[in-house]
């Protein structure tokens, strides 16, 4: 039996006294990582079988387990946990800190947990409370994906639990192992000749050309020297050739040659492609025209993988050993590396208030004044007359589709690369983040 673990996870163990925890605990993860309610005891009044201090014993654990998470520490909750209200606090930690709950249960006989009690001179735990404990984890079984257990492992015997072995998976984001070098482009929206002409100004090469309607075809764009593309979302709607910078991205992303995030915009037409009713605003009409003008089969075809393409887009990107982070609206230094809701949807749209501008645009909170953290971020989202550099991070959605300029940011040379719209091809330009140049 493999356990999947995301590397950075809140494991909480579950199971009676003596179901076999700890020895697991012992075996599959670092002394540092594992906080057991009987050590915060023993911190506590040096005496881990003390049950009067087992409510400022999990004060400490509790405690020490936000220190954790706040570093981005896998951290594993080694105690009964069989309650709803003991585990519940947990589960806040883990969302407060975007981090992935994770349940290892250890649904074993109560006989066999009975058996292993007795064996031991330091605990006295009665059958009584053996039974106790495992009839409340069982009837708490349905409920864990609904408490917000992203991972579920149940081992219903000591065979199970001895033969397991657990994997620790990096989170999708983690992109730390790609160094580059990155030219990083802001919000496309259909702009394909645009698009064509910045990767020639950046010396990217087309290396194969395949005739074809689908996503599969059209050029294949790739850099003689290795360089990667990274796109930070919103490569549809309002723009004159949304499909063909659907083909290009998607093209470069399976040749190994981009990286793409999502935007608001492609997750908008996902939802769209897969069913939903979706009003034809903010450039979306533009996306289903195209779509029309293609034949009925191959249009089923596009559709799919279209879909298919943008959902198996992660949120963001950490990258360059965790000196770069990419996203479409930016990401907040206690966010990076991390997934969450929250993550995910901080990714696509930033902060918002609640309220809308004149312009019927939300408001959203500027978090870039506020940024402290060592981590690059480079994002989009928000069209701005010129890249300014705030913070350590960096705007470089340009407004291209509204008639401006589509731009680039080379990394780890941080030299600004644009090329002027051909002309504007939306008429409602959102408002934005900085004021027009004089003149």
């Amino acid at each position: 039996m493999v356990l999947d673990i995301p590397e950075l996870s809140l494991v909480i163990l579950m199971g009676p006294s003596g179901s076999g925890k700890s020895t697991f605990a012992g075996k599959h993860f670092k002394p540092t990582e594992v906080l057991s309610s009987d050590f915060c005891r023993g911190l506590i009044c040096d005496d881990k079988d003390n049950q009067d201090a087992t409510k400022d014993a999990f004060d400490v654990l509790h405690v020490i387990t936000r220190k954790r998470l706040a570093m981005g520490k896998l951290t594993v909750v080694d105690a009964a946990n069989v309650r709803l209200e003991d585990r519940k606090p947990l589960i806040t930690l883990a969302r407060e800190f975007h981090c992935v709950p994770v349940a290892i249960i250890f649904d074993l006989p109560a006989e066999l947990c009975q058996q292993r009690n007795c064996a031991r001179n330091d605990r006295d735990i009665t059958n009584r409370v053996v039974v106790q404990q495992a009839g409340e984890l069982r009837r708490g079984l349905r409920g864990l994906k609904r408490e917000g257990f992203r991972h579920i492992h149940r081992f219903c015997s000591q065979g199970d639990a001895e033969a397991a072995v657990v994997k620790r998976q990096p989170l999708y984001c983690n992109l730390r192992h790609e160094y580059g070098p990155f030219d990083i482009i802001g919000d496309v929206h259909g702009c394909c000749g645009e698009l064509e002409e910045l990767l020639g100004k950046l010396g990217y090469e087309v290396v194969e050309k395949r005739e074809g309607l689908l996503l599969d075809g059209g050029p294949v764009y790739c850099h003689p020297q290795g360089r990667k593309t990274v796109f930070l979302g919103d490569l549809v709607d309002r723009g004159p050739r949304v499909l063909d910078t659907v083909r290009l991205a998607s093209n470069m992303v399976r040749g190994g040659a981009a990286i793409c995030l999502p935007g608001n915009h492609d997750m908008r037409l996902v939802r769209l492609l897969r069913g939903a009713e979706m009003e034809l605003t903010y450039g979306l009409d533009k996306t289903v025209d195209e779509l029309q003008r293609l034949p009925d089969g191959v249009r089923e075809e596009f559709s799919r993988q279209a879909a298919s393409f943008f959902g198996s887009l992660v949120s963001h990107a950490v990258l360059y050993d965790g000196k770069l982070v990419a996203a479409h609206a930016g990401m907040k230094e206690q966010m990076q590396g991390r997934d969450s809701t929250s993550v995910r949807e901080f990714a696509l749209v930033g902060e918002t208030t609640g309220e809308t501008d004149e312009c019927g645009l939300p408001v959203r909170y500027d978090w870039a004044p506020s940024y402290s953290g060592r981590a690059t971020v480079v994002y989009g989202h928000t069209s701005v007359f010129d890249a300014e550099w705030v913070n350590n991070t960096i705007n470089i959605d340009t407004g291209c589709v509204f008639g401006r300029k589509l731009t680039a940011l080379r990394y780890p040379e941080m030299e600004l690369v644009s090329v002027p719209a051909k002309r504007p091809y939306h008429r409602t330009s959102p408002k934005p983040s900085s004021p027009a140049p004089p003149g």
